[in-house]
């Protein structure tokens, strides 16, 4: 039997039909009650009813238990938080816990693994059901660590005490270029133009090719993958994609080629639009709850 599955799940097999559920051993004597003939299926990891009929019994058996099951575990987790409450700055108590932290990947990772954490757009923050106490509270230490690492004010004063005077200049420096908005790319090989890409820089957008010739200076500095073979640098506006146009985009079958790296673009894998539609739509949760702070 597993530990725990995420939420009620039916699935039409010939001749019966197939269903998981959260363990729990009251939950599971009621289930063999109502379906005496049922058994567990080791290769399915769920329970198999047999019947031509068996989905739909199942499936109203679910909406009639399963309200109940949901509440009573609400209910006990609440009566074990009131027995023994933690507290924070970042954890208010309402119908269920919200959990509002500034943006920190360690924050993200950590509420993922807690069952039935959800994010709430119009909260803009993270909502965990009382059912789930025991697990926040065995990740609260970590959550709430990450979650002041994550200040701004603690962001500056990490980057005020931590770097090295060469090296502020050099990120400030970079930081510079990265706010031109600007790539270089050949001359003779242009980018398409409104289509996602990948560089050496991450996913961008080129909205335009202005024909100025790159400094070969900035070049090295800034772009030292990127060589112009038998043409020469020019710079391209471009802008970071949004994670709609990331949804869209279409990934390539292999991996860049050492020509495509060359030239500084080439179409992303799928591996890599995953990974990019991830961090866009945190960075956009992220500033979508800053801006709700500031208004």
């Amino acid at each position: 039997m597993p530990d725990r599955i995420t939420d009620f799940n039916v699935w039409q097999q010939e001749a019966g039909a197939t269903a998981s559920f959260p363990y729990d051993r009251i939950t599971v004597e009621r289930f063999r009650k109502a379906f005496p003939q049922a058994r567990w299926r080791d290769d399915l990891r769920a329970w198999f009813v047999p019947g031509i009929r068996a989905e739909r019994r199942v499936t109203r058996w679910m909406g009639r238990e399963w309200s109940g099951v949901l509440a009573y575990a609400d209910q006990r987790g609440r009566d074990a938080f009131d027995f023994d409450p933690f507290t924070s700055r970042y954890l208010e108590v309402a119908d269920t816990f919200v959990v509002r932290t500034p943006y920190s990947r360690t924050v993200i990772a950590e509420l993922r693994e807690v069952p039935w954490a959800s994010w709430d757009p119009a909260l803009k923050a993270c909502r965990v059901p009382f059912r789930s106490v025991e697990d926040l509270r065995k990740r609260w230490p970590a959550i709430e660590e990450a979650a002041r690492h994550a200040e701004p004010e603690e962001r500056r004063r990490r980057a005020e005490n931590e770097k090295a005077p060469a090296e502020n200049e050099k990120q400030k420096a970079e930081a510079a270029e990265r706010r031109r908005k600007r790539y270089p790319i050949p001359d003779d090989a242009l980018p398409p133009l409104e289509k996602v890409l990948m560089t050496h820089g991450g996913c961008l957008v080129f909205k335009d090719i202005t024909g100025e010739a790159v400094e070969t200076a900035i070049a090295e500095r800034f772009y030292p993958g990127v060589t112009a073979g038998s043409g020469t640098l020019i710079w391209a506006t471009s802008r970071r994609p949004s994670r709609d146009e990331l949804l869209k985009a279409w990934p390539a079958r292999t991996p860049p080629s050492p020509d495509d790296l060359a030239r500084g673009w080439w179409q992303p894998t799928i591996e890599v639009l995953r990974e990019e539609r991830r961090k866009a739509a945190s960075l956009e949760r992220a500033q979508e709850t800053r801006r709700s702070r500031e208004n």
